[in-house]
């Protein structure tokens, strides 16, 4: 089969990420794949060995339609089989470049239970015909598009996020030394959170339970890995020195090591607002460290009953959340742990997925419906 990935870009996102891994396992297995991106490329990208086309697309009406042309050339001269889209902008598109496409079956996958306000979800209503399929990453944003008739119940499908265990192994030797590089002693407990700083993480609401917790925990330590302009984290270096938290939280900007950091915590922990399924918690759940989680999205669906998850915006049940796993034993989390990652290797594996997406896809080019 010859496919083609249309995404925004290959920023380091969860759902690029994603989509890249999906995009090689396919190749992988023998298909020919081009990845399609909206944007120009950036400096920093998921790197990936597969053919990379950018549509150049800015923020006016003439490079739009400049984007539609240079799609519609591409993909004619590609002549794909299937064109499978990632988000809101790139799903749509999708779907107006199929239009001309005589050949291709185009497919959307959503990615978070809001990718914006009423008018994108009345673009995705009245183009939703133009995609043979629409799935989404968890059964809580499938449910959400429905109820927003964004997607028709009888076209949306509940595909989820899946994870490759094996590039996150906890691995002894790397958390010693990674602790060491971080200068924190061998009693600290240290908490991790993943994300680029945006309104959707909520870290607000993680700074306020984190500071409810460390009054009983004054040593304890905060590692928040993500993203972040100047602008964007400056009101929150303001309210951590508000809740007089001092250097026990470090934000560490982009990082490319994170199972290194995994290792190196003893505990994961996520605040957001909204989610789709964060693949941060899946990537932690491999490494078999203990779960605490404001139960948003495809959240619940992922952890199961190997973690804590608490209702959003809530900083008081986050941390008594956190401060339950910090009272476990040793025993205790490393049991969670290991079943944590055994969860993810029975129910989210991405080989698993890869077979699941070349199922759809082959029985959609054999007779235009799934299997």
């Amino acid at each position: 089969m010859k496919i083609a990935y249309v995404l925004t870009s290959l920023g380091m996102g969860g759902a690029e990420r994603q989509v890249v891994a999906l995009a090689e396992g396919m190749a992988a297995r023998g298909h020919e794949v081009r990845l399609l991106v909206l944007l120009p490329r950036i400096e920093q990208e998921w790197p990936t060995h597969l053919e990379v086309v950018s549509l150049g697309l800015r923020k006016t009406p003439l490079s739009a339609l400049l984007t539609l042309i240079r799609g519609r050339r591409f993909l004619s001269d590609l002549r794909p089989d299937i064109v499978h889209s990632h988000s809101f902008h790139p799903n749509i598109v999708a779907r107006l470049l199929g239009l001309f496409l005589r050949h291709a079956v185009v497919i959307s996958t959503v990615h978070n239970v809001y990718e914006g306000g009423w008018r994108r979800m009345l673009a995705y209503r009245l183009t939703d015909r133009l995609s043979l399929r629409t799935t989404a990453v968890s059964q809580a944003a499938a449910d959400r598009f429905v109820r927003l008739k964004a997607v028709s119940r009888e076209r949306c499908r509940v595909v989820p996020n899946a994870f490759q265990p094996a590039d996150f192994l906890p691995q002894p030797e790397r958390r010693t030394k990674t602790r060491a590089e971080m200068q924190v002693s061998d009693s600290t407990f240290v908490w991790l959170a993943v994300g680029r700083v945006a309104p959707a993480k909520d870290y607000p609401n993680l700074l306020r339970a984190f500071a409810v917790m460390r009054a009983s925990h004054p040593d304890v330590k905060l590692w928040i890995a993500g993203e972040h302009t100047p602008a964007g984290i400056a009101p929150l270096r303001l309210l951590a020195s508000e809740l007089n938290l001092g250097d026990s939280v470090l934000w560490l900007g982009l990082r490319r090591d994170m199972p290194a950091l995994l290792d190196a915590a003893d505990g994961f922990v996520l605040a957001s607002a909204w989610e789709g399924m964060p693949l941060a918690i899946g990537e932690a759940m491999c490494m078999e460290k203990p779960v605490v989680a404001t139960n948003v999205g495809g959240v619940r669906e992922l952890v199961g009953d190997t973690g804590i998850v608490v209702e959003p915006r809530d900083p008081n049940a986050l941390a008594n959340a956190m401060l339950a796993t910090m009272s476990e034993s040793e025993q205790e989390q490393g049991s969670r742990g290991r079943a944590a990652r055994q969860r993810i290797e029975r129910e989210f594996n991405m080989q698993t997925r890869i077979e699941e997406w070349e199922e759809i896809y082959s029985a959609i080019q054999a007779t235009g419906q799934e299997p």
